[in-house]
């Protein structure tokens, strides 16, 4: 019987993968691919348009601290993806977690958010009763949940689904506030399968009170955990140990040319057997004409992060203990979010030398989806970022040391049905072509590590085995 020869047998060279995008999404991917294989088997090379790798995660010298964050602070760890990663790098002794969970949202003053909700939804209607977040009619409205009908699912927005189960109160001060911080989202306008946890209680039973009154089982530990050195020291030793496992990585490398070439790729003219987009959408949407128009259609919110010292006894009593604070979008001008991030996590309390440090670092939000900000100058955004977080604390803000971190195109935003967007545009893809990041596969660093990991191991599956 005459058997096809192994294509192994006539390459003389193992087989190339070229990861376009160096941000953590193209990392993981590019780690995957490499840890996951015997040494010199096959080529990673990684290509970053920027100076610098680590995309959205960026930290940074600041008020006599060696490393504070100008985006992402931390890494959600109650699920595995991130974990995981940190594991295989050999990171996890470096990790740290949060002093302090507790958060508050401004509603007329400081309001601690309460107990038993998950992301916003109430489980707990005593802690819910006592809380001054809600009125109680808005409190009764919430309460009568157990005894409305199943909420279709099928608008697959998150605001549509909790203001017809819960009201509106519970959705736009406690929901809205907690999930679009998290997404920069308007809520309202975000898919709710994007969000597994709401998605979970959304189609199990038909009442999220009665439901959540079921045992089950409670994870324990930290939720949420940083590197000592900051975000940017998880991007440090990933491409150190990328390189150490003989990928190539190339900054200041910007992907100007994606074209076929049989079962393969040319990128910048460099022949390539599968190719990573671990780039936004919008990049992806000029090297892939096909698919342009769908990846067009992913759009994004701004926004600015300042981060500011302020003496200690500047600030008052009410917030000791707390991480933070959100601000509703009822009573929103520019300031969305505060992290009291001296509070939150204790080794920013330490200059570089080693003393103690006599002022708190506070962390300011402004923008969103739907409230753009970086068509206004830094001065006056500074203004009212000062402006208004010295009103919500009832004090005069004097910083001692200021810094702005401009992120455009920061969050992609996942309108209504995003998935059915997603799986139509990469079944038009060809198997040596997978795509990883934020714009796709969900929001945050845990997030984008599976989806880098998942496509390497898509290319693993369905190109190396075969080219190998």
């Amino acid at each position: 019987m005459n058997e096809r020869p192994r294509q192994a047998a006539t390459r003389a060279e193992p087989p190339h993968i070229v990861v376009v995008g160096g941000g953590i999404s193209g990392l993981a991917a590019a780690h995957e691919l490499l840890a996951g294989a015997p040494t010199q088997s096959r080529r990673v090379t990684v290509l970053e348009a920027q100076q610098r790798l680590g995309g959205k995660i960026r930290t940074s010298p600041f008020a006599g601290r060696e490393s504070v964050d100008e985006g992402a602070d931390a890494l959600l760890i109650r699920v595995p993806w991130a974990r995981e990663f940190t594991e295989a790098l050999g990171m996890a002794d470096e990790l740290v977690s949060p002093a302090t969970g507790s958060a508050a949202v401004w509603w007329d003053g400081l309001q601690p958010i309460p107990q038993g909700l998950l992301l916003g939804l109430p489980t707990d209607l005593g802690q819910l009763a006592r809380t001054k977040l809600l009125s109680w009619p808005a409190k009764l409205r919430a309460a009568s949940e157990v005894l409305r009908p199943r909420t279709t699912i099928e608008t697959d927005s998150i605001g549509a689904w909790v203001r017809a189960r819960f009201g509106d109160q519970v959705h736009e001060r406690l929901v809205d506030p907690l999930v679009g911080s998290i997404y920069a989202a308007d809520t309202d306008l975000f898919s709710l399968t994007a969000v597994p946890q709401l998605a979970e209680l959304a189609a199990g039973p038909r009442s999220v009170l009665l439901g959540s009154r079921q045992p089950r089982a409670m994870p324990t530990g930290p939720v949420f955990a940083s590197p000592r050195g900051g975000m940017a020291r998880l991007v440090e030793v990933a491409a150190q140990r990328i390189v150490e496992l003989g990928g190539v990585i190339r900054t200041d490398t910007p992907c100007q040319t994606l074209e076929r070439d049989g079962a393969g790729w040319r990128v910048n003219g460099t022949l390539a057997d599968a190719v990573i987009l671990a780039c936004p959408a919008a990049q992806a949407a000029r090297l892939l004409p096909t698919v342009g128009d769908s990846l067009a259609a992913i759009v994004y919110a701004d926004v600015v992060l300042f981060t500011i010292a302020v003496p200690r006894a500047d600030l008052p009593d009410s917030i000791q203990g707390l991480s933070g604070y959100l601000v509703p979008k009822p009573v929103q001008n520019l300031v969305t979010a505060v992290s009291f991030g001296s509070q939150k996590w204790s080794h920013w309390n330490v200059l570089a030398d080693g003393s103690e440090a006599d002022t708190v670092v506070l962390r300011i939000s402004l923008g969103r989806d739907g409230l753009p900000v970086l068509h206004l100058s830094d001065e006056l955004l500074l203004d009212a970022a000062l402006t208004e977080v010295g009103h919500h604390l009832g004090v005069s803000l004097r910083p001692t040391a200021t810094r702005i971190s401009t992120w455009h195109r920061a969050f992609p935003q996942y309108r209504p049905h995003h998935h059915r967007l997603v799986a139509a545009i990469e079944e038009d893809l060809p198997p040596s072509l997978a795509m990883a990041g934020a714009s796709y596969h969900g929001i945050g660093i845990p997030a984008c590590i599976r989806s880098g990991r998942r496509a390497a191991a898509s290319i693993a599956d369905r190109v190396l085995s075969v080219v190998a």
